[in-house]
């Protein structure tokens, strides 16, 4: 019975040590996507800037006759 007790501790220690791990991992993935989104929207941001400039400089241009 005692061999069983301990088997099942050990069982739960490397559970919780686990289940630890996956928390951290979680969290730490949570934050590298948070900063993935802001650096895309700065992107996406960026870009509309872009098409918005080249579409002034191209209205500016002569048209072709």
């Amino acid at each position: 019975m005692q061999v069983e007790l301990d088997t099942l501790e050990s069982k739960l220690g490397q559970l919780v040590q686990l289940t630890q791990r996956l928390r951290a991992e979680n969290h730490r993935l949570r934050q590298e996507l948070a900063q993935a989104l802001s650096q895309g929207r700065q992107y996406h941001d960026k870009v509309d800037d872009a098409r918005v400039r080249l579409e002034q400089l191209l209205s500016k241009l002569p048209e072709e006759t």
